[in-house]
C-alpha cells in the first residue's frame, strides 16, 4: 500500500473527493450547532438561580445572555474573514477549544462581572463555529442538496433548544455551575472529531489584512444600542447613560457603513449584497432574529416567575416551540431543493406571526394546552423559513467566498436576535414595579397577586404584538426577493436585472 492508502486507511472519515464525506462534513456542523443550542437552552432556564445565587441585579443578568451575543455577531465577520485566511479547519476546531476553555472558567465565577467576561470568551469561541458552519456545509454539498444539508443543521439546533431547557432544569437541581461545566467535555470531544473528519476543500485568501477600525465601530456601536435600549425601560429613556448610549449607536453604526464602503478589506464586504436575492434574504434573516430570539427568554420568565413553575417543569414546558422546528426544518428544506425556497420563507413567517398574536391571549392561569400549542406553531414557522432561506443565502455566493458570507447571514440575524432580547426587555419592564420585577426575573412571582401581575402581563402581550408585526415584515421582504440565481459563482456580481424572479 501506499503512503496516501495507509494514511487513508488509519485515518476516521473518509477523504475530501468522497461522495459521502459531505456527510461526515455536516455531523462536524450538527455537533457545533447542537452545542451552541443547548448551551443556550440551558443557561436560559438556569438565569432566575443566577439572579438568587450570584446577587446581580436585573441589568447584569440580561447581559449575561447578551455579552455572548455581542461578541459572537461582532466578530462572527472577523471569524469568517480569518478562516478564509488560515484555513476553515483549523478555525472551527480552534472555537471549540476557546467554548471548552470559557465554559470551564464560566463555572468559577464568583460575581455577576466575571460571569458576564467568561461570557465574552466563550461568545468569542462561538463566532468561529457560527462563522464556518455554514461554509463548510456549503463547501461539501452540491447546490441541489444544500437545503436539506441547512435543514438538517437548524433540525440538529431544535434538538438543542429541545434539550437545553429540560437539561438546564437538571444542571440547576444540582448547581448552577454544572449549566456552564457539562459544554467542557462536549466541546472538546467536538474539537477532536472536527480535526479526524474535516479537510481544508477551498483554496485560503492572499488578503491577510484586518479591518480593525470596522470591528471596533460595530463593536462600540451595536453595544451602545443594545445596552441603551435594554436600560431604558428599567432605569427610564432620560437616563444619562441610555441617552449617552444611543447617541453612540446612531453616530456609529451609520459610521460603521461608511467605513466598510471605503477600506481596502473591510469586515464587512459590501458587494456581496449586490445580488438582490442575497440581500433580501439576509433582511428576512434579521427580521427573523428580531421576531423569535426573544420568545424563549420570554417564556422562561412567564413559567418559572408568572405561574411558578420549578426549572426542570418550565424547561420541559419550552419544548414546543423547538418540537416545531424540529419536525418542520428538513421537511422545508427539501422543499425549497425541489420548488424554490422563496414560498417557503414567506410561509413560514407567516405561520411565525400567527403564533406570536394568539400568545397575546395568555393569562397567568392558562392552562399550558394553549401556550404548548401557540409554541409548536411559532415552531414550526420559524423551522419553515430557516433552512430554505440560509439555503437560499449560501447558494448564490462563490466557494471563496463562503466563509465571509455565512458570517454576514450570522451577523444579521443575530444582530436582530441581540435587539430582540433588548426591545422586549425594555417593553415588558416599562412601568413595571420592581418588586414585581423582582419577584417575576427570580422566580419568585408565585407570592404576588394577579393584580400586581396585570402592568407585566399587558407588557408581554404589547411585546408579543410587536413581534408579530415583525414576522409579517419578514414575510414581505421574503416575498420581494428573487426566487432563484441562474448562476451561484456570478451571483454576486450580476446586477438585479438580470437575475430571474420566476418561481
Amino acid at each position: 500500500m501506499s503512503a496516501t492508502h495507509v494514511e487513508r486507511a488509519r485515518r476516521i472519515g473518509v477523504h475530501a473527493e468522497h461522495d459521502s464525506y459531505k456527510w461526515w462534513a455536516l455531523s462536524c456542523t450538527s455537533l457545533g450547532m447542537l452545542l451552541a443550542t443547548i448551551n443556550s437552552g440551558t443557561l436560559i432556564i438556569a438565569l432566575p438561580d443566577l439572579e438568587r445565587s450570584l446577587h446581580t441585579s436585573l441589568l447584569e443578568l440580561v447581559w449575561v445572555i447578551l455579552v455572548y451575543m455581542i461578541a459572537s455577531t461582532v466578530l462572527v465577520l472577523s471569524a469568517g474573514r480569518l478562516s478564509d485566511q488560515f484555513g476553515r479547519k483549523q478555525a472551527y476546531i480552534g472555537g471549540f477549544v476557546l467554548f471548552a476553555l470559557a465554559s470551564l472558567g464560566a463555572g468559577f465565577a464568583g460575581n455577576g462581572t466575571q460571569l458576564i467576561l467568561w461570557r465574552i470568551a466563550q461568545g468569542i469561541g462561538g463566532s468561529f463555529l457560527f462563522a464556518n458552519a455554514a461554509a463548510i456545509v456549503t463547501d461539501a454539498f452540491p447546490r441541489e442538496q444544500l437545503g436539506l444539508a441547512m435543514g438538517t443543521n437548524t433540525m440538529v439546533a431544535a434538538i438543542g433548544l429541545v434539550i437545553g431547557p429540560v437539561l438546564g432544569g437538571a444542571l440547576v437541581a444540582i448547581s448552577w455551575h454544572w449549566v456552564f461545566w457539562f459544554n467542557v467535555p462536549f466541546a472538546l470531544g467536538g474539537s477532536l472529531w472536527a480535526a479526524a473528519i474535516l479537510h481544508e476543500i477551498t483554496g485560503r485568501s492572499e488578503d491577510t489584512s484586518f479591518d480593525v477600525l470596522g470591528t471596533i465601530t460595530f463593536l462600540i456601536g451595536l453595544t451602545g444600542l443594545v445596552y441603551g435600549i435594554s436600560k431604558g425601560g428599567i432605569s427610564g429613556w432620560s437616563n444619562t447613560a441610555v441617552i449617552g448610549s444611543l447617541i453612540a449607536a446612531a453616530i456609529l453604526l451609520p459610521g460603521f457603513v461608511l467605513i466598510e464602503s471605503r477600506v481596502k478589506s473591510p469586515m464587512l464586504d459590501l458587494s456581496i449584497f449586490k445580488s438582490r436575492l442575497f440581500s433580501a434574504a439576509s433582511a428576512a434573516a434579521f427580521t427573523n432574529g428580531l421576531a423569535r430570539f426573544a420568545l424563549m427568554f420570554v417564556f422562561v420568565f412567564y413559567f418559572q416567575g408568572v405561574q411558578g413553575n420549578s426549572p426542570i417543569l418550565a424547561g420541559v414546558k419550552l419544548a414546543p416551540l423547538a418540537v416545531g422546528m424540529l419536525i418542520s426544518s428538513p421537511l422545508a428544506g427539501i422543499w425549497a431543493d425541489r420548488r424554490g425556497s422563496r414560498g417557503m420563507a414567506v410561509a413560514g413567517m407567516l405561520v411565525q406571526a400567527v403564533g406570536l398574536a394568539l400568545m397575546t391571549t395568555l393569562q397567568r392561569d392558562t392552562t399550558y394546552v394553549a401556550s404548548g400549542v401557540y409554541m409548536l406553531i411559532v415552531g414550526i414557522g420559524s423551522g419553515m423559513f430557516n433552512s430554505p432561506n440560509t439555503a437560499a443565502m449560501m447558494g448564490t455566493v462563490p466557494a471563496h467566498r463562503r466563509g465571509i458570507a455565512a458570517g454576514a447571514r450570522v451577523l444579521v440575524q443575530n444582530t436582530g436576535a441581540v435587539i430582540s432580547i433588548a426591545f422586549v426587555l425594555a417593553v415588558v419592564t416599562s412601568s413595571v414595579p420592581k418588586s414585581v420585577l423582582f419577584a417575576v426575573f427570580s422566580g419568585l412571582a408565585n407570592h404576588i397577586t394577579n393584580a400586581q401581575l396585570v402592568p407585566f402581563m399587558s407588557n408581554m402581550h404589547t411585546a408579543l404584538w410587536c413581534l408579530a408585526a415583525i414576522s409579517l415584515v419578514g414575510a414581505a421582504i421574503s416575498a420581494a426577493r428573487p426566487a432563484h440565481v441562474k448562476n451561484p459563482d456570478a451571483a454576486v456580481a450580476e446586477e438585479p436585472a438580470r437575475e430571474r424572479v420566476a418561481a
